[in-house]
């Protein structure tokens, strides 16, 4: 039975991980991807693992952040979406960023060259074969409709769904450097150690007034299919922030605590616009934090209001897609199975996980739990004291009044995780008390030492996935 491959529909983060992961583990795998035969309203490409959206994994800290704590577990188990992004990352302060197409041709290159993964360009339209018994459904935010369909007939549920928006990117050239200035947010070094990631742009107050008031005024791209379809709240449109208050965005995207103007570092900014690199050549910067559904030519006119930006020449300008997701702790089981049927696994976005690095670790274990099957070493889920495990509890049952259809997706977060026993001392040995803060952050270096410690017994007491 080992010689029989596991199918996997979808290659992008979600997949490529999956089918990593159950090649690692000596199984063959066929990942089926639809580009080019059949294109999205999203991609651009046909690589395997392309980013749609920002360039950025986040915060790369596990001792002070939980996506940086699935980061690091991921790379304890040979993630190749980590792998790679490591390989092809560019200056983000405390975040990996990565430059997309690098990332992308990595991905793809080291899957293709894999000697137990084939890869097939080809629209699964319906449910995948009756004779495909081991089957991860990988296909993500932009489920193909005839897909979608019939995994809708599957389920016997309404279909759940939220709007994802992208941002703009600039050419570095058409930007004013004499009016902005290199920055991380409080110089923090990022993983290669760089304090001057992003380039800041300043706005005085009667500039960041004007600005609200044209985010608000300009026209918005109306999707009245879409209606009632809710954002969500980590990557709402840069217009939906300002209409829930004119001090939004100033406390959000465009704080300016943390960074000093370069060019007048006696005058302070009322808001400040940053852009992160997006390639490894440096001549593509991405508007953090600047989702959109502006109509194109009103995003080139108001963005370019932004001091520095006034020539900005746009690479890719702001756009708006539907990601799709199932209600999945009532659907899955704890291995990601379809409870009705169990040959059907399901991995990424599609699950109710938000977020590319949430993504490509449910399809990690995803392709591990698919080998370990084929294989016959069933394996439990990772501890729930770990990132990964946690994760897989909220998908598959930590979410209360789920059969009322009130899940929805979320990103990683230490809410997820269970607390510790105690918060740690209040004082130090001299005597002297320690603060709230210093607590805080005490108190998240023990869950994330905690975690990587679980992560590796879970490793150590699971069977081993490599064939014999």
């Amino acid at each position: 039975m080992s010689n029989q491959p596991v199918h996997i529909v979808g290659g992008g983060l979600a997949g490529s991980e999956a089918a990593w992961q159950v090649a690692q583990a000596g199984v063959p795998v066929v990942l089926h991807e639809m580009r080019p035969v059949r294109k999205t309203d999203a991609h651009q490409t046909d690589g395997l693992a392309e980013l749609v959206c920002s360039n950025s994994f986040r915060a790369d800290d596990w001792t002070g952040n939980a996506v940086g704590l699935l980061h690091a577990e991921m790379r304890k188990l040979d993630s190749i979406i980590m792998g790679c992004g490591d390989a092809n990352q560019v200056p983000a302060g405390g975040a990996l960023a990565v430059d997309r197409d690098g990332f992308s041709q990595a991905v793809t290159a080291r899957l293709e060259a894999h000697p137990l993964v084939t890869i097939e360009r080809e629209e699964i339209a319906g449910l995948p074969p009756a004779e495909w018994d081991n089957v991860i459904v990988a296909t993500g935010p932009l489920t193909s409709p005839a897909l979608s369909e019939a995994i809708l007939q599957l389920t016997g549920e309404g279909e759940l769904a939220f709007f994802d928006a992208i941002a703009p990117i600039v050419n570095f050239e058409s930007i004013d450097m004499d009016v902005c200035w290199r920055q991380s947010r409080y110089d923090k070094a990022g993983p290669a150690g760089d304090t001057a990631a992003y380039i800041n742009c300043p706005m005085d107050k009667a500039q960041y007034e004007a600005f609200i008031d044209a985010l608000l005024a300009g026209p918005k791209s109306e999707f009245k299919d879409w209606e009632n379809v809710p954002y969500f709240d980590g990557c709402l449109p840069i217009e939906v922030m300002a209409e829930r208050g004119r001090e939004t965005l100033r406390h959000g995207p465009m704080k300016p605590v943390g960074l000093t103007n370069a060019h007048n570092p006696e005058v302070k900014a009322y808001a400040i616009v940053q852009l992160r690199q997006d390639n490894a050549l440096g001549t593509l910067w991405n508007m953090v934090g600047f989702q959109t559904k502006l109509k194109h030519g009103a995003q080139t006119e108001i963005f370019r209001t932004i001091p520095g930006l006034e020539k900005a020449v746009f690479a890719r300008l702001g756009g708006l897609h539907r990601n799709t997701f199932l209600n999945s702790p009532k659907l899955l089981d704890g291995q990601l199975r379809m409870k009705n049927q169990p040959r059907l696994r399901f991995a990424g976005q599609v699950t109710g996980v938000e977020g590319y690095v949430e993504s490509a670790a449910v399809g990690l274990l995803a392709g591990r739990f698919a080998a370990a099957e084929r294989l016959g070493r069933p394996i439990e889920a990772p501890p729930a004291t770990t990132a990964l495990g946690a994760l897989i509890g909220h998908i598959t049952g930590g979410h209360i009044d789920a059969g009322k259809g009130s899940f929805q997706p979320m990103n990683i977060n230490y809410g997820l995780l269970p607390p510790m026993d105690a918060a740690g001392p209040k004082r130090r040995e001299d005597g002297s008390r320690i603060g709230a803060k210093e607590r805080g952050r005490n108190k998240k270096l023990a869950v994330g030492e905690r975690a990587l410690a679980d992560l590796d017994a879970w490793v150590a007491g699971a069977p081993a996935l490599a064939a014999e």
